[in-house]
């Protein structure tokens, strides 16, 4: 069966170089669907429970918040560790889950479970449960600017809208603290008009409002009512009233209270050689390309510097598509080298027509394994840039092998189908077995569990999708194109340095 399908498209006229335009074209398409990236793809099965409680102590939150949540989410299946961090103002239980989990049922689980702890402090706020996505981060962003906090944050709130209308898939800002409202209300004041904080909380409460009132009309022309008279800002705080006195004198809240807008406590701050600083962290999604991504984001800093108000100063750092460009360029030049000196040895050991169809079949091979490569699923990544560098040398072996006995046979006399099929069939053996050798060296990789098992994954796979390839091109493409070499040719006999070293 072997003999006969290495005949068939070893004589036939076009079959090997119809199958090499195959490899080709299969291997310029992927290398344009292939996604450029830092790391594989895969999924963390993490799922997070975050409460905030403003004010609160991180004592306070571990006894109150964290352990009671703690016990509960003990009792969901398939957890593998669960961690809890308690600070000041928050608590966050981070629960890992196996490998293999169903992550959309051990969210509902998660969510479940926080849902029975009924003894949380009433002034703390609703848990949150949410899984966590892995995205990849790209580069990051500085803004710099003079200390002026307002001002900085309109800026940093006009560039996160900027790139992520680019088309950046997400943005985590550090350094932009988030905000609240502030009222101090000196103690005399509170004696003399006879209040109490809780009292002027609940008639702040009372007039700050957002709320649905009812819906007028019916059907089609149903219109939804609200009372929408919430105060967002320090002048609509100092506005509200409080009470009226003797004198029949309305007081508002500005009366009688020093109102701020300040950070909240627990906030990130971001200083730049002393100046105040904002920092963006960009981040691609699953589907989105890193290079992609970086082309965008160079293209905004040149046209958004010469725009920048005076004062403020923008500064990219830690952008990784860099190490993904640079690994990319050491497999191009790694290949090249190897591909002229190769091409050196072929032209000095084997006839010249001999040596150019070896010397194609390499990038031929590449690009094989290129477009298996997206058909698995894969991408371009710093780690399958590695195996795909590390494998180089196993595309030139296959082919020089094969080619070079097909060349001792043709010279020793045999017909050009005879030779190149007597030297397919010698060196299918030993081919395939060094080949099955390889792989069975980089299988082990395939059993590691985990994150690391799923990124270190892709080399024994970028392995096997080169020596598939080789093998293809070395003895159903190769030989064709031998044979077709030898039927002009007629004969050979070595001459040169080849007769020499004969």
């Amino acid at each position: 069966m072997k003999r006969g399908l290495l005949t068939t498209l070893a004589s036939h006229p076009v079959a090997a170089n119809l199958l090499m335009t195959i490899m080709l074209v299969s291997g310029v398409w992927a290398l344009s669907k292939l996604n450029t990236q830092f790391f594989p793809n895969f999924d963390i099965d993490f799922v997070s429970v975050s409460v905030p409680w403003s004010g609160a102590s991180a004592e306070d939150i571990e006894t109150l918040i964290a352990v009671p949540l703690e016990q509960e989410l003990r009792n969901v299946n398939r957890v593998k560790e669960m961690l809890s961090n308690s600070v000041d103002g928050r608590a966050v239980i981070i629960l890992e889950f196996e490998e293999g989990t169903d992550m959309g049922l051990a969210v509902d689980e998660v969510k479940e479970s926080v849902n029975l702890v009924r003894n949380l402090p009433s002034t703390a706020e609703p848990p949150k449960v949410s899984r966590i996505i892995n995205y990849e981060m790209v580069a990051s962003v500085l803004v710099t600017g003079p200390d002026d906090p307002q001002g900085l944050r309109a800026l940093v709130r006009r560039f996160e809208r900027e790139l992520i209308d680019r088309g950046i898939s997400r943005i985590r800002i550090y350094g932009l603290p988030k905000e609240e409202i502030a009222i101090q209300v000196p103690a005399a004041t509170l004696r003399e008009l006879g209040l109490s904080l809780d009292q002027i909380g609940q008639r702040i409460s009372a007039a700050s409002r957002d709320i649905p009132v009812g819906v007028v009309g019916r059907g089609e022309s149903a219109r939804q009512l609200r009372f929408n008279d919430q105060r967002r800002g320090e002048l609509g705080f100092e506005t509200l009233p409080i009470i009226a006195t003797d004198d029949g004198r309305l007081l508002t809240l500005g009366d009688i209270a020093t109102i701020t807008r300040r950070p909240q406590d627990s906030e990130i701050d971001v200083t730049y050689r002393g100046q105040p600083a904002v920092e963006l962290r960009l981040s691609r999604s699953k589907e989105a390309d890193s290079l992609e991504a970086a082309e965008i984001l160079e293209n905004w800093v040149i046209e958004t510097r010469p725009q920048l108000p005076p004062g403020v100063g923008l500064y990219l750092y830690d952008e990784r598509w860099e190490y993904i460009q640079d690994r990319i360029n050491l497999l191009l030049k790694n290949g090249t080298t190897g591909l002229i000196l190769v091409i050196i040895i072929l032209f000095l050991f084997l006839n010249a027509p001999a040596a150019g169809w070896v010397t194609i079949g390499i990038p031929t091979s590449f690009l094989a394994a290129l477009g298996m490569l997206y058909l698995y699923g894969g991408s371009i990544n710093m780690i399958s840039l590695f195996g795909l560098i590390m494998t180089l040398g196993i595309i030139v072996d296959d082919a020089i092998v094969v080619g070079e006995d097909a060349v001792t046979h043709f010279e020793n006399g045999a017909q050009p189908l005879d030779a190149v099929e007597k030297g397919a069939q010698r060196m299918l053996a030993p081919v395939v077995s060094s080949s099955l050798t390889t792989i069975a060296a980089f299988m082990p990789l395939l059993l590691i569990g985990g994150i690391i098992g799923i990124i270190l994954r892709v080399i024994p796979v970028v392995v096997i999708c080169v020596i598939l390839a080789s093998l293809v091109e070395s003895f159903l493409v190769l030989p064709g194109h031998l044979r077709g070499t030898f039927t002009r040719m007629k004969a050979y006999q070595p001459r040169g340095i080849r007769k020499t070293l004969d």
